[in-house]
């Protein structure tokens, strides 16, 4: 039986197209190796929004050239990146032995592709410009018996001037709530507890006839054995009150909100083109602290974007410091080319960028360590998700704050949903017992 070996770069929606690429894989006979040196087919399903996201695949190429001369690995790249002329390019000039290129638009036809190169030894380069239709039913293998993830829509229209997502993934077409609904549905009688939604921009969500990500929260809440629902990413400009009311009426909805700030200046917020000021993220805060009792928040934060002034970058901190976020995911600016940003001429020097990023980190990891110490003592609801990665006596889960959670207990715990009591804190986890 020949072997398959795929590396996922970037997101939760590429992690999604991976595992429909496994399922094609496994439903043409192949079976999966985490090495890829035994693999008959290596698959890159690239991201082209990570830093140094081009040296990781070109690097990861380079070392599959011998293999490919020795056994005749078949090689294909799909993903983001495909979508990029520029990378088409070097690929077509440094890396013919590619055999198969995919972009985002075609991910269904990989059977097909495959087959033309097993069968007629020819190069397949399967990439279109336009956005793509929303295929459904492609097979799927879950890489987790317990989470699942569900994409509900593709593409943005947001056109944030630092990202390449709309060029590469096109305008935003949403599934049908009927089919989501189904998949959820099927997810739950395999014995799912928690599901995530997944969408570029996940509450701009439009099933059509005036049903809108709303709804759908509130269907998906009615499907016995889900547990717990998830989605990422919001965008605050669409955080409707419909929205926040099914998040604060629906106990199986976490209520750890994330919402991406960017920037806490309004004046970079405007270059950036994000929609929104400080003034109005920060008032959307509290109206979800209002309405949605108890209600904790992560971000995204981006430091040292074009023509950020030491003021502007004030005004970021500042934001942290009243909202004080569970969790930040921080970032260093850096250049996508294709985007608004990348040609802006008031790039900000590395060094700076780099001192203010310490500053964030400096700020946020006091607030860790102050957010840890009220979780002490408190019992809470915890989905058992496997072992501990560093030790491999404990299990581990995570709370709906996101917070990771390691204590000592059976294996049979794995996938089920138990009361942990907190035991003890520690910066990036807490220890806890079963109760």
């Amino acid at each position: 039986m020949k072997k398959y070996y795929i590396l996922t770069m970037g997101c939760q929606l590429n992690e999604n197209d991976s595992e429909k690429i496994a399922g094609i894989v496994e439903k043409m006979g192949f079976l999966e190796t985490d090495n890829p040196k035994d693999a008959d087919l290596v698959i890159y399903n690239t991201c082209c929004v990570r830093e140094n996201a081009e040296e990781k695949l070109f690097g990861k190429l380079g070392e599959l050239k011998n293999q490919k001369q020795e056994k005749g690995t078949i090689i294909a790249i799909g993903g983001c990146m495909m979508q990029e002329p520029h990378i088409l390019e070097k690929i077509k000039q440094s890396y013919n032995y590619t055999d198969i290129v995919f972009g985002t638009h075609t991910l269904h036809k990989f059977e097909e592709d495959l087959n033309k190169v097993l069968e007629k030894k020819q190069k397949v380069r399967d990439v279109i410009d336009i956005d793509g239709e929303v295929i459904e039913d492609l097979p799927i293998k879950r890489s987790d018996l317990s989470q699942a993830s569900v994409t509900i829509m593709y593409g943005c229209n947001n056109f944030c001037t630092y990202c390449i997502v709309p060029y590469v993934r096109g305008r935003e077409r949403s599934r049908k709530p009927e089919k989501i609904l189904e998949e959820i549905k099927q997810l739950a009688n395999d014995g799912y507890k928690e599901i995530t939604l997944l969408g570029q921009n996940v509450n701009s969500y439009n099933g059509g006839d005036n049903y809108n990500f709303a709804n759908l929260l509130n269907d998906v809440c009615k499907i016995d054995g889900i547990e717990r629902i998830k989605f990422i990413s919001p965008h605050p400009k669409d955080f409707s009150d419909d929205v926040i009311e099914a998040i604060a009426n629906n106990p199986k909805i976490p209520k750890l909100i994330h919402l991406p700030l960017q920037a806490g200046s309004s004046n970079v917020l405007k270059v950036m083109n994000r929609k929104y000021t400080k003034e109005q993220y920060l008032e959307l805060v509290e109206k979800m602290k209002k309405k949605i009792p108890n209600v904790l928040f992560t971000t995204d934060i981006i430091v040292g974007f074009p023509g950020e002034t030491e003021e502007d970058f004030e005004d970021t901190l500042d934001v942290v410091r009243k909202v004080n976020f569970e969790q930040i995911f921080m970032f260093i600016y850096s250049r996508r080319k294709g985007t608004v940003a990348d040609k802006m001429e008031n790039q900000i020097p590395e060094n700076i960028k780099h001192e203010r990023f310490d500053r964030l980190k400096e700020l946020f990891d006091k607030q860790v360590l102050e957010n840890n110490k009220k979780y002490i003592g408190k019992t809470i609801k915890l989905l058992v998700e496997g072992k501990s990665k560093n030790d491999e006596k404990m299990l581990t889960g995570r709370t709906d704050s996101n917070k990771v959670i390691n204590f000592e207990g059976p294996n049979d715990l794995i996938g089920k949903i138990i009361d942990i009591k907190i035991t003890e804190d520690h910066k990036w986890y807490l220890k806890g017992e079963i109760v």
